[in-house]
Protein backbone atom coordinates (compact mmCIF):
# COMPACT_ATOMS: atom_id res chain seq x y z
CA UNK A 1 0.00 0.00 0.00
CA UNK A 2 1.20 3.50 -0.79
CA UNK A 3 0.38 7.05 0.24
CA UNK A 4 -0.16 10.27 -1.67
CA UNK A 5 0.86 13.82 -0.82
CA UNK A 6 -1.22 16.77 0.35
CA UNK A 7 -2.01 18.38 -2.99
CA UNK A 8 -3.34 15.25 -4.75
CA UNK A 9 -6.43 15.67 -6.86
CA UNK A 10 -9.65 13.77 -6.14
CA UNK A 11 -9.63 10.29 -7.61
CA UNK A 12 -12.56 8.40 -9.02
CA UNK A 13 -14.76 11.38 -9.77
CA UNK A 14 -17.20 11.03 -12.65
CA UNK A 15 -17.68 13.67 -15.28
CA UNK A 16 -19.91 16.45 -13.94
CA UNK A 17 -23.56 16.17 -14.89
CA UNK A 18 -26.20 18.84 -15.01
CA UNK A 19 -28.39 18.63 -11.89
CA UNK A 20 -32.10 17.96 -12.27
CA UNK A 21 -33.99 21.22 -11.95
CA UNK A 22 -37.09 21.33 -9.80
CA UNK A 23 -39.77 23.79 -10.76
CA UNK A 24 -42.39 24.29 -8.09
CA UNK A 25 -45.01 21.80 -6.95
CA UNK A 26 -47.85 20.28 -8.96
CA UNK A 27 -50.16 20.46 -5.95
CA UNK A 28 -49.34 24.12 -5.34
CA UNK A 29 -49.72 24.94 -9.03
CA UNK A 30 -53.08 23.18 -9.16
CA UNK A 31 -54.17 24.98 -6.01
CA UNK A 32 -53.30 28.44 -7.29
CA UNK A 33 -54.76 27.68 -10.71
CA UNK A 34 -57.99 26.58 -9.03
CA UNK A 35 -57.98 29.63 -6.76
CA UNK A 36 -57.42 31.98 -9.68
CA UNK A 37 -60.18 30.40 -11.72
CA UNK A 38 -62.53 30.37 -8.71
CA UNK A 39 -61.91 34.07 -8.05
CA UNK A 40 -62.59 34.93 -11.68
CA UNK A 41 -65.67 32.70 -11.88
CA UNK A 42 -67.16 33.80 -8.56
CA UNK A 43 -66.60 37.51 -9.20
CA UNK A 44 -68.22 37.14 -12.62
CA UNK A 45 -71.06 35.19 -11.00
CA UNK A 46 -71.50 37.89 -8.37
CA UNK A 47 -71.78 40.66 -10.94
CA UNK A 48 -74.06 38.54 -13.14
CA UNK A 49 -76.41 37.82 -10.23
CA UNK A 50 -76.37 41.47 -9.23
CA UNK A 51 -77.22 42.53 -12.77
CA UNK A 52 -80.05 40.00 -12.95
CA UNK A 53 -81.36 41.15 -9.58
CA UNK A 54 -81.15 44.80 -10.67
CA UNK A 55 -83.03 44.06 -13.86
CA UNK A 56 -85.67 42.12 -11.95
CA UNK A 57 -86.23 44.98 -9.48
CA UNK A 58 -86.35 47.57 -12.27
CA UNK A 59 -88.87 45.46 -14.20
CA UNK A 60 -90.91 45.05 -11.05
CA UNK A 61 -90.85 48.82 -10.48
CA UNK A 62 -91.86 49.48 -14.08
CA UNK A 63 -94.74 47.01 -13.81
CA UNK A 64 -95.86 48.62 -10.55
CA UNK A 65 -95.81 52.08 -12.12
CA UNK A 66 -97.68 50.78 -15.15
CA UNK A 67 -100.31 49.35 -12.80
CA UNK A 68 -100.67 52.71 -11.02
CA UNK A 69 -100.96 54.52 -14.37
CA UNK A 70 -103.72 52.13 -15.41
CA UNK A 71 -105.47 52.64 -12.07
CA UNK A 72 -105.40 56.44 -12.46
CA UNK A 73 -106.50 56.12 -16.08
CA UNK A 74 -109.49 53.99 -15.05
CA UNK A 75 -110.49 56.43 -12.31
CA UNK A 76 -110.18 59.38 -14.72
CA UNK A 77 -112.31 57.69 -17.35
CA UNK A 78 -114.87 56.67 -14.73
CA UNK A 79 -115.28 60.09 -13.19
CA UNK A 80 -114.62 62.13 -16.33
CA UNK A 81 -113.32 64.91 -14.09
CA UNK A 82 -109.53 65.14 -13.65
CA UNK A 83 -109.98 67.21 -10.50
CA UNK A 84 -112.23 64.66 -8.78
CA UNK A 85 -111.29 63.64 -5.25
CA UNK A 86 -112.15 60.06 -6.17
CA UNK A 87 -108.99 59.88 -8.29
CA UNK A 88 -106.35 58.57 -5.87
CA UNK A 89 -103.95 55.67 -5.17
CA UNK A 90 -104.08 53.65 -1.99
CA UNK A 91 -100.29 53.13 -1.81
CA UNK A 92 -99.21 55.09 1.33
CA UNK A 93 -95.89 56.02 -0.28
CA UNK A 94 -97.72 58.54 -2.47
CA UNK A 95 -98.79 60.36 0.70
CA UNK A 96 -95.29 60.84 2.12
CA UNK A 97 -93.41 63.99 0.97
CA UNK A 98 -90.02 63.59 -0.71
CA UNK A 99 -90.63 59.85 -1.05
CA UNK A 100 -89.88 59.74 -4.77
CA UNK A 101 -93.30 58.25 -5.32
CA UNK A 102 -95.44 60.86 -7.09
CA UNK A 103 -98.39 61.07 -9.48
CA UNK A 104 -100.02 63.95 -11.33
CA UNK A 105 -102.64 64.68 -14.00
CA UNK A 106 -102.07 67.60 -16.35
CA UNK A 107 -103.22 68.76 -19.74
CA UNK A 108 -101.19 69.16 -22.88
CA UNK A 109 -100.20 72.68 -21.88
CA UNK A 110 -98.81 71.52 -18.53
CA UNK A 111 -101.63 72.82 -16.32
CA UNK A 112 -102.04 70.60 -13.23
CA UNK A 113 -105.48 69.21 -12.44
CA UNK A 114 -104.70 66.69 -9.77
CA UNK A 115 -101.61 65.35 -7.91
CA UNK A 116 -100.54 63.19 -4.97
CA UNK A 117 -99.92 64.59 -1.51
CA UNK A 118 -96.26 63.60 -1.80
CA UNK A 119 -95.84 65.97 -4.73
CA UNK A 120 -96.91 69.17 -3.00
CA UNK A 121 -94.40 71.90 -3.82
CA UNK A 122 -92.70 69.87 -6.55
CA UNK A 123 -93.08 70.35 -10.28
CA UNK A 124 -94.00 67.16 -12.11
CA UNK A 125 -91.30 65.81 -14.41
CA UNK A 126 -91.55 66.56 -18.11
CA UNK A 127 -90.76 63.70 -20.47
CA UNK A 128 -89.48 64.36 -23.96
CA UNK A 129 -89.30 62.06 -26.91
CA UNK A 130 -91.84 59.99 -28.84
CA UNK A 131 -94.44 57.81 -27.17
CA UNK A 132 -95.24 54.19 -28.05
CA UNK A 133 -98.43 52.94 -29.70
CA UNK A 134 -100.27 53.08 -26.36
CA UNK A 135 -99.22 56.70 -25.80
CA UNK A 136 -96.75 55.81 -23.05
CA UNK A 137 -93.26 57.06 -22.34
CA UNK A 138 -90.69 56.08 -19.71
CA UNK A 139 -87.47 57.65 -18.43
CA UNK A 140 -85.14 57.94 -15.43
CA UNK A 141 -84.95 61.39 -13.82
CA UNK A 142 -84.04 63.06 -10.52
CA UNK A 143 -86.49 65.04 -8.39
CA UNK A 144 -85.75 68.34 -6.69
CA UNK A 145 -84.20 66.49 -3.72
CA UNK A 146 -81.79 64.46 -5.82
CA UNK A 147 -83.76 61.23 -5.59
CA UNK A 148 -83.48 59.08 -8.69
CA UNK A 149 -86.90 58.11 -10.11
CA UNK A 150 -88.35 55.84 -12.74
CA UNK A 151 -91.00 57.95 -14.56
CA UNK A 152 -93.91 56.53 -16.58
CA UNK A 153 -96.29 58.82 -18.52
CA UNK A 154 -99.47 58.03 -20.49
CA UNK A 155 -101.68 60.27 -22.58
CA UNK A 156 -105.43 59.78 -22.04
CA UNK A 157 -108.23 61.41 -24.04
CA UNK A 158 -111.41 62.41 -22.25
CA UNK A 159 -113.38 64.23 -24.93
CA UNK A 160 -112.77 66.86 -25.80
CA UNK A 161 -109.53 67.16 -23.69
CA UNK A 162 -106.25 65.23 -23.67
CA UNK A 163 -104.57 64.60 -20.33
CA UNK A 164 -101.17 63.31 -19.31
CA UNK A 165 -100.95 60.96 -16.32
CA UNK A 166 -97.46 60.87 -14.78
CA UNK A 167 -96.42 58.34 -12.09
CA UNK A 168 -92.91 58.04 -10.58
CA UNK A 169 -91.27 55.44 -8.38
CA UNK A 170 -88.20 55.74 -6.17
CA UNK A 171 -85.30 54.22 -8.15
CA UNK A 172 -82.76 55.12 -5.47
CA UNK A 173 -84.34 52.52 -3.20
CA UNK A 174 -83.89 49.95 -5.94
CA UNK A 175 -80.24 50.92 -6.39
CA UNK A 176 -79.67 50.67 -2.65
CA UNK A 177 -81.21 47.20 -2.62
CA UNK A 178 -78.95 46.23 -5.50
CA UNK A 179 -75.87 47.49 -3.65
CA UNK A 180 -76.87 45.59 -0.52
CA UNK A 181 -77.50 42.47 -2.58
CA UNK A 182 -74.12 42.84 -4.29
CA UNK A 183 -72.30 43.08 -0.95
CA UNK A 184 -74.13 40.08 0.49
CA UNK A 185 -73.56 38.11 -2.70
CA UNK A 186 -69.84 38.79 -2.64
CA UNK A 187 -69.65 37.73 1.01
CA UNK A 188 -71.52 34.50 0.33
CA UNK A 189 -69.54 33.77 -2.83
CA UNK A 190 -66.28 34.50 -0.99
CA UNK A 191 -67.22 31.94 1.64
CA UNK A 192 -68.11 29.49 -1.11
CA UNK A 193 -64.79 30.26 -2.84
CA UNK A 194 -62.82 29.59 0.35
CA UNK A 195 -64.61 26.25 0.81
CA UNK A 196 -64.01 25.34 -2.84
CA UNK A 197 -60.34 26.35 -2.57
CA UNK A 198 -59.94 24.14 0.50
CA UNK A 199 -61.68 21.35 -1.35
CA UNK A 200 -59.34 21.87 -4.34
CA UNK A 201 -56.31 21.67 -2.07
CA UNK A 202 -57.63 18.47 -0.49
CA UNK A 203 -58.46 16.97 -3.88
CA UNK A 204 -55.03 17.89 -5.26
CA UNK A 205 -53.35 16.39 -2.20
CA UNK A 206 -55.29 13.14 -2.44
CA UNK A 207 -54.97 13.00 -6.23
CA UNK A 208 -51.18 13.35 -6.04
CA UNK A 209 -50.71 10.80 -3.26
CA UNK A 210 -49.98 8.00 -5.78
CA UNK A 211 -47.15 10.12 -7.20
CA UNK A 212 -45.74 10.47 -3.70
CA UNK A 213 -45.96 6.70 -3.19
CA UNK A 214 -44.24 6.15 -6.54
CA UNK A 215 -41.49 8.58 -5.54
CA UNK A 216 -41.00 6.73 -2.25
CA UNK A 217 -40.88 3.39 -4.07
CA UNK A 218 -38.24 4.68 -6.49
CA UNK A 219 -36.28 6.16 -3.59
CA UNK A 220 -36.44 2.79 -1.83
CA UNK A 221 -34.81 1.24 -4.91
CA UNK A 222 -32.16 3.95 -4.95
CA UNK A 223 -31.52 3.57 -1.21
CA UNK A 224 -31.06 -0.19 -1.57
CA UNK A 225 -34.25 -1.17 0.27
CA UNK A 226 -35.87 -2.81 -2.76
CA UNK A 227 -34.79 -4.21 -6.10
CA UNK A 228 -37.82 -2.94 -8.02
CA UNK A 229 -40.72 -0.49 -7.76
CA UNK A 230 -43.62 -2.12 -5.93
CA UNK A 231 -47.15 -1.02 -5.11
CA UNK A 232 -50.57 -0.51 -6.66
CA UNK A 233 -51.03 2.71 -8.65
CA UNK A 234 -53.85 4.34 -10.67
CA UNK A 235 -54.14 3.78 -14.40
CA UNK A 236 -52.43 7.10 -15.18
CA UNK A 237 -49.33 6.37 -13.05
CA UNK A 238 -49.03 2.58 -13.28
CA UNK A 239 -47.25 2.75 -16.70
CA UNK A 240 -44.52 4.92 -15.13
CA UNK A 241 -43.84 2.32 -12.44
CA UNK A 242 -43.83 -0.43 -15.07
CA UNK A 243 -41.39 1.52 -17.26
CA UNK A 244 -39.05 2.12 -14.30
CA UNK A 245 -39.03 -1.60 -13.49
CA UNK A 246 -38.44 -2.40 -17.15
CA UNK A 247 -35.56 0.09 -17.19
CA UNK A 248 -34.03 -1.52 -14.10
CA UNK A 249 -34.38 -4.98 -15.65
CA UNK A 250 -32.90 -3.81 -18.95
CA UNK A 251 -30.03 -2.10 -17.17
CA UNK A 252 -29.23 -5.26 -15.25
CA UNK A 253 -29.28 -7.28 -18.46
CA UNK A 254 -26.99 -4.80 -20.23
CA UNK A 255 -24.52 -4.88 -17.35
CA UNK A 256 -24.59 -8.67 -17.24
CA UNK A 257 -24.03 -8.95 -20.98
CA UNK A 258 -21.17 -6.43 -20.86
CA UNK A 259 -19.57 -8.26 -17.97
CA UNK A 260 -19.86 -11.59 -19.76
CA UNK A 261 -18.44 -10.18 -22.98
CA UNK A 262 -15.48 -8.56 -21.24
CA UNK A 263 -14.90 -11.65 -19.19
CA UNK A 264 -15.09 -13.92 -22.21
CA UNK A 265 -12.72 -11.67 -24.14
CA UNK A 266 -10.26 -11.53 -21.25
CA UNK A 267 -10.32 -15.31 -20.77
CA UNK A 268 -10.03 -15.87 -24.51
CA UNK A 269 -6.91 -13.70 -24.64
CA UNK A 270 -5.23 -15.28 -21.66
CA UNK A 271 -4.28 -18.49 -23.47
CA UNK A 272 -2.67 -16.92 -26.59
CA UNK A 273 -0.90 -14.35 -24.41
CA UNK A 274 0.45 -17.10 -22.20
CA UNK A 275 1.64 -19.03 -25.26
CA UNK A 276 3.43 -15.95 -26.63
CA UNK A 277 5.02 -15.26 -23.23
CA UNK A 278 6.25 -18.85 -22.88
CA UNK A 279 7.64 -18.95 -26.43
CA UNK A 280 9.40 -15.60 -25.96
CA UNK A 281 10.84 -16.77 -22.66
CA UNK A 282 12.18 -19.94 -24.26
CA UNK A 283 14.14 -17.94 -26.81
CA UNK A 284 16.69 -15.17 -26.58
CA UNK A 285 17.40 -12.12 -28.62
CA UNK A 286 16.00 -8.61 -29.16
CA UNK A 287 12.77 -9.84 -30.76
CA UNK A 288 12.12 -12.27 -27.94
CA UNK A 289 12.70 -9.51 -25.37
CA UNK A 290 10.26 -7.19 -27.18
CA UNK A 291 7.62 -9.92 -27.44
CA UNK A 292 8.05 -10.84 -23.77
CA UNK A 293 7.71 -7.22 -22.67
CA UNK A 294 4.60 -6.60 -24.76
CA UNK A 295 2.95 -9.84 -23.66
CA UNK A 296 3.49 -8.83 -20.03
CA UNK A 297 1.70 -5.55 -20.76
CA UNK A 298 -1.10 -7.40 -22.54
CA UNK A 299 -1.47 -9.79 -19.60
CA UNK A 300 -1.64 -6.88 -17.17
CA UNK A 301 -4.26 -5.15 -19.29
CA UNK A 302 -6.34 -8.31 -19.56
CA UNK A 303 -6.24 -8.72 -15.75
CA UNK A 304 -7.10 -5.07 -15.25
CA UNK A 305 -10.16 -5.05 -17.46
CA UNK A 306 -11.34 -8.42 -16.19
CA UNK A 307 -11.17 -7.01 -12.65
CA UNK A 308 -13.01 -3.88 -13.74
CA UNK A 309 -15.76 -5.96 -15.32
CA UNK A 310 -16.08 -7.92 -12.11
CA UNK A 311 -16.28 -4.74 -10.00
CA UNK A 312 -18.75 -3.06 -12.36
CA UNK A 313 -21.05 -6.08 -12.29
CA UNK A 314 -20.92 -6.32 -8.51
CA UNK A 315 -21.44 -2.66 -7.72
CA UNK A 316 -24.20 -2.12 -10.28
CA UNK A 317 -26.64 -4.39 -8.46
CA UNK A 318 -29.58 -2.30 -7.25
CA UNK A 319 -30.91 -2.84 -3.77
CA UNK A 320 -27.73 -3.30 -1.70
CA UNK A 321 -26.61 -1.30 1.31
CA UNK A 322 -24.32 -1.83 4.28
CA UNK A 323 -23.97 -0.44 7.80
CA UNK A 324 -20.85 1.70 7.49
CA UNK A 325 -20.55 2.27 11.25
CA UNK A 326 -20.56 -1.43 12.05
CA UNK A 327 -18.03 -2.14 9.28
CA UNK A 328 -15.65 0.60 10.42
CA UNK A 329 -15.90 -0.56 14.05
CA UNK A 330 -15.08 -4.11 12.95
CA UNK A 331 -12.16 -2.98 10.77
CA UNK A 332 -10.78 -0.85 13.59
CA UNK A 333 -10.77 -3.85 15.95
CA UNK A 334 -9.08 -6.06 13.35
CA UNK A 335 -6.38 -3.46 12.61
CA UNK A 336 -5.68 -3.06 16.33
CA UNK A 337 -4.88 -6.76 16.47
CA UNK A 338 -2.81 -6.70 13.28
CA UNK A 339 -0.91 -3.53 14.33
CA UNK A 340 -0.74 -3.69 18.12
CA UNK A 341 1.91 -0.97 18.25
CA UNK A 342 -0.42 1.59 16.57
CA UNK A 343 -3.05 3.50 18.54
CA UNK A 344 -6.21 3.67 16.39
CA UNK A 345 -8.92 6.09 17.45
CA UNK A 346 -12.46 5.87 16.09
CA UNK A 347 -14.99 8.71 16.09
CA UNK A 348 -18.34 9.31 14.42
CA UNK A 349 -20.30 12.56 14.23
CA UNK A 350 -23.62 11.09 15.45
CA UNK A 351 -25.36 7.75 15.94
CA UNK A 352 -27.74 8.05 12.96
CA UNK A 353 -25.19 8.14 10.16
CA UNK A 354 -26.23 7.00 6.67
CA UNK A 355 -25.37 3.54 5.45
CA UNK A 356 -23.23 2.76 2.45
CA UNK A 357 -25.27 2.29 -0.74
CA UNK A 358 -23.45 -0.73 -2.13
CA UNK A 359 -21.94 -4.10 -1.34
CA UNK A 360 -20.57 -4.65 2.17
CA UNK A 361 -17.48 -6.45 0.87
CA UNK A 362 -16.61 -3.47 -1.34
CA UNK A 363 -16.69 -1.05 1.58
CA UNK A 364 -14.55 -3.43 3.63
CA UNK A 365 -12.06 -3.66 0.77
CA UNK A 366 -11.83 0.11 0.28
CA UNK A 367 -11.74 1.14 3.94
CA UNK A 368 -9.61 -1.85 4.94
CA UNK A 369 -6.92 -1.04 2.36
CA UNK A 370 -6.81 2.62 3.37
CA UNK A 371 -6.75 1.86 7.10
CA UNK A 372 -4.08 -0.81 6.69
CA UNK A 373 -2.02 1.62 4.62
CA UNK A 374 -2.28 4.27 7.35
CA UNK A 375 -1.20 1.79 10.05
CA UNK A 376 1.83 0.66 8.00
CA UNK A 377 3.09 4.20 7.47
CA UNK A 378 2.16 5.76 10.81
CA UNK A 379 4.56 6.36 13.69
CA UNK A 380 2.05 5.09 16.20
CA UNK A 381 -1.17 7.12 15.86
CA UNK A 382 -4.09 6.75 13.42
CA UNK A 383 -7.47 8.44 13.57
CA UNK A 384 -10.66 7.20 11.89
CA UNK A 385 -13.55 9.64 11.52
CA UNK A 386 -16.97 8.71 10.13
CA UNK A 387 -19.43 11.42 9.05
CA UNK A 388 -21.76 12.56 6.30
CA UNK A 389 -22.42 15.56 4.09
CA UNK A 390 -24.94 16.78 1.52
CA UNK A 391 -23.78 17.01 -2.09
CA UNK A 392 -26.18 18.30 -4.78
CA UNK A 393 -29.25 17.03 -2.94
CA UNK A 394 -27.82 13.57 -2.09
CA UNK A 395 -26.25 12.26 1.11
CA UNK A 396 -22.61 11.22 0.96
CA UNK A 397 -20.88 8.98 3.50
CA UNK A 398 -17.49 10.46 4.46
CA UNK A 399 -14.68 8.28 5.89
CA UNK A 400 -11.56 10.18 6.99
CA UNK A 401 -8.36 8.31 7.92
CA UNK A 402 -5.25 10.26 8.92
CA UNK A 403 -1.93 9.25 10.45
CA UNK A 404 1.23 10.77 11.84
CA UNK A 405 3.51 9.20 9.20
CA UNK A 406 6.06 10.96 7.01
CA UNK A 407 3.60 12.00 4.31
CA UNK A 408 4.50 12.48 0.66
CA UNK A 409 5.46 15.28 -1.66
CA UNK A 410 3.17 16.40 -4.46
CA UNK A 411 5.27 14.58 -7.05
CA UNK A 412 5.23 11.33 -5.07
CA UNK A 413 1.49 11.71 -4.55
CA UNK A 414 0.94 11.75 -8.31
CA UNK A 415 3.15 8.71 -8.77
CA UNK A 416 1.46 6.65 -6.11
CA UNK A 417 -1.90 6.97 -7.87
CA UNK A 418 -0.62 4.96 -10.81
CA UNK A 419 -1.42 1.29 -10.95
CA UNK A 420 1.13 -0.90 -9.17
CA UNK A 421 3.49 1.96 -8.27
CA UNK A 422 5.26 1.67 -4.91
CA UNK A 423 7.54 4.35 -3.51
CA UNK A 424 9.15 2.15 -0.86
CA UNK A 425 9.95 -1.43 -1.83
CA UNK A 426 10.84 -2.25 1.79
CA UNK A 427 7.26 -1.89 2.93
CA UNK A 428 5.24 -5.06 2.26
CA UNK A 429 2.63 -4.80 -0.47
CA UNK A 430 2.11 -5.07 -4.21
CA UNK A 431 1.12 -1.50 -4.86
CA UNK A 432 -2.26 -2.65 -6.20
CA UNK A 433 -4.34 -1.95 -3.08
CA UNK A 434 -4.80 1.76 -3.73
CA UNK A 435 -5.59 1.04 -7.37
CA UNK A 436 -8.37 -1.35 -6.30
CA UNK A 437 -9.74 1.37 -4.05
CA UNK A 438 -9.68 3.83 -6.94
CA UNK A 439 -11.49 1.37 -9.19
CA UNK A 440 -14.23 0.81 -6.62
CA UNK A 441 -14.59 4.51 -5.86
CA UNK A 442 -14.92 5.25 -9.57
CA UNK A 443 -17.57 2.58 -10.05
CA UNK A 444 -19.64 3.85 -7.12
CA UNK A 445 -19.36 7.48 -8.25
CA UNK A 446 -17.53 8.60 -5.12
CA UNK A 447 -14.28 10.48 -4.61
CA UNK A 448 -10.92 9.90 -2.95
CA UNK A 449 -9.03 12.97 -1.67
CA UNK A 450 -5.47 12.76 -0.33
CA UNK A 451 -4.48 15.72 1.84
CA UNK A 452 -2.08 16.81 4.56
CA UNK A 453 -3.06 15.52 7.99
CA UNK A 454 -3.09 17.57 11.17
CA UNK A 455 -1.03 14.78 12.71
CA UNK A 456 1.73 15.45 10.18
CA UNK A 457 1.13 12.51 7.87
CA UNK A 458 -1.55 11.74 5.29
CA UNK A 459 -5.27 12.49 5.47
CA UNK A 460 -7.43 10.28 3.23
CA UNK A 461 -11.01 11.43 2.63
CA UNK A 462 -13.23 8.78 1.09
CA UNK A 463 -16.69 9.90 -0.07
CA UNK A 464 -19.25 7.30 -1.09
CA UNK A 465 -23.01 7.38 -1.80
CA UNK A 466 -25.11 7.04 1.34
CA UNK A 467 -28.40 5.27 1.98
CA UNK A 468 -31.03 5.45 4.68
CA UNK A 469 -30.04 3.44 7.72
CA UNK A 470 -32.01 0.73 9.49
CA UNK A 471 -32.66 0.08 13.16
CA UNK A 472 -32.28 -3.64 12.61
CA UNK A 473 -28.52 -3.48 13.24
CA UNK A 474 -27.01 -1.56 16.13
CA UNK A 475 -23.30 -0.66 15.86
CA UNK A 476 -21.01 -1.74 18.65
CA UNK A 477 -18.67 0.78 20.24
CA UNK A 478 -15.14 0.64 18.91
Amino acid sequence: MDQAGPAAQPVGQEAPTLPTRRKGSIAVSLFWLSVGWLILALVATGFLLTDLYSRALDNSLSNTLQFHVESLTGALLETGDPTSADIALTDPRFGRPRSGWYWAIRDADGALYNLSNSMVGIDPPVLLGPADAMGRRSAIMDDAFGTSMRVVERTVTVAPERYQIVVTGNLSEILQLVDDFRGQTLIVLSAVGVMLAIMSAIVARFALRPIGRLSQAIEAVREGESVQVTGVYPREIAPVAEEVNELLRSNAQIIERARNQVGNLAHALKTPVAVLRNEAGANSGPLADVVLGETEKMSAMVSTYLERARLAARTSIVGKKADATAIMVRLTRVMRKIHPDVEIGFHRTHSSLPWFRGDEADLEEMAGNLLDNACKWSKGSVRVHLGSERNQGSTMLVICIDDDGPGLSEADAKKVLRRGVRLDEKTPGSGLGLDIVKELVDVYGGSLDLKKSDLGGLLVELRLPGARGSDAKKPVAA
